[in-house]
């Protein structure tokens, strides 16, 4: 079995094993961070952007055939149809920010409304259809209409969607499409209708699975891609967009963002001395140890070298203080000569006058930063300009036995 599972793994949910956290994470949207939710809401946002301006213009050029079909009535009342679709996917498709408080919903109403089209056009044109269909060419037509849900349900393909979100999309398609069978009163045709029934469901499985595999292969790739591989944090350039983010949500808020911009004291010697191996372990104990210090909600970005920027949403820079001596007394890690490792910090507000961007907020932070270092290192410079040594707790009770 366990040979068997590992086959699949290799050949079909290549480049990236799974384990059990990833497979519910394909199942259910739950366990999704905010930032592959952002992400996975672009793609659908812009894969419903790009599909419904091609059915506006598309749906309206299928009046061609009706014309030639149907008789006059029937033909205009289908064009009528047509055009008021073309005109729900025109406005679907006209390009929009993305929200910035829920991103993802508003991606999934437009998806919704995007398969629910169809849908609705083949509600309201069955009966029409069928009393109109009277040579074979009207009848060939009139089932190829009825098809629409099915081929709805199988462009959920194209989607990266977890099996309850496809599950749930594809719910009022497939009760929309058996209302109509309903409503015509052709229900009894169990052989007909039970078996386009039964390829909707199949439809339904094909797509779930290619949304799931989708969903895994995009949360692979954005981890990769947001995180630096040697310390876990994000890089530059995905903390960059996220800082960009969180600096506007706050603002729409009016709640205060606080940095503060971290360097590791004297790593240039650990370097020089003992090799880059041991620096990468520093900066790597480094980074656990600040994000063990740091809330959920706080990121912590890998700046360049060793520099690293904790953002800390929603908290006014008296509050970080305590924060910054949890970090220092839990200790940032140790040096290979056994010595423990101490930072500079400097820290910035959004509160602050003439904060404009987070750039402005970044650049005072490095600025103070810089500060700390040049009054001694192992400290923190705070936005009115004080310096603060950051020792452990230990040491001072140490000094304070001694002094005593």
């Amino acid at each position: 079995m366990s040979s068997l599972w590992q086959k699949i793994s290799k050949n079909i949910l290549a480049p990236s094993q799974l384990n059990g956290n990833q497979i519910l994470d394909m199942l259910t949207p739950a366990g999704r961070t905010s930032e592959l939710r952002r992400h996975a809401a672009s793609v659908i946002m812009a894969r419903v952007q790009l599909i419904a301006g091609l059915f506006a213009i598309l749906v309206p050029l299928g009046s061609i055939v009706d014309l030639l079909v149907f008789d006059l009535k029937t033909a205009a009342n289908l064009v009528g149809l047509r055009i008021l679709a073309a005109l729900v996917f025109g406005v679907l498709a006209w390009p929009r920010e993305v929200s910035l408080t829920r991103p993802y919903a508003q991606a999934l109403a437009a998806l919704l409304v995007l398969l629910l089209v169809p849908s609705l056009f083949h509600l309201f044109s069955a009966d029409m259809l069928a009393a109109a269909s009277q040579t074979r060419t009207q009848q060939l037509v009139t089932q190829l209409y009825a098809y629409l849900p099915t081929i709805v349900l199988g462009g959920l393909a194209i989607f990266p969607l977890t099996a309850i979100e496809a599950a749930l999309l594809a719910l009022p398609v497939i009760t929309l499409s058996l209302y109509g069978v309903i409503l015509s009163g052709q229900m009894t045709e169990l052989a007909q209708y039970g078996g386009m029934l039964w390829f909707m469901l199949m439809m339904l499985g094909v797509a779930m699975f290619s949304g799931m595999s989708q969903c895994h292969y995009m949360a692979t790739l954005v981890v990769k891609a947001m995180h630096d591989q040697l310390t876990g944090a994000y890089t530059r350039r995905s903390g960059e967009d996220a800082l960009a983010l969180l600096f506007r949500l706050n603002n729409m808020s009016g709640k205060p963002l606080t940095l503060a911009f971290i360097d590791l004291d004297r790593f240039k010697s650990v370097n020089d001395s003992y090799g880059h191996e041991a620096g990468d372990r520093c900066l790597r104990t480094l980074s656990d140890n600040i994000r063990h210090a740091l809330r959920r909600s706080d990121l912590l970005i890998r700046w360049g070298g060793e520099e690293f920027v904790a953002v800390l949403p929603d908290t006014p820079p008296e509050y970080v203080g305590s924060l910054l001596q949890r970090m220092r007394d839990m200790g940032l890690g140790l040096r290979p000569d056994g010595q423990p490792m101490t930072a500079s910090i400097g820290i910035a507000s959004s509160m602050e006058a003439n904060t404009a961007n987070w750039e402005s907020m970044v650049q005072r932070a490095d600025q103070r930063m810089y500060e700390a270092k040049q009054r001694g290192r192992d400290g923190v410079v705070w936005p009115d300009g004080r310096w603060q040594k950051l020792t452990p707790v230990s040491q001072t009770d140490a000094t304070t036995s001694t002094a005593g």
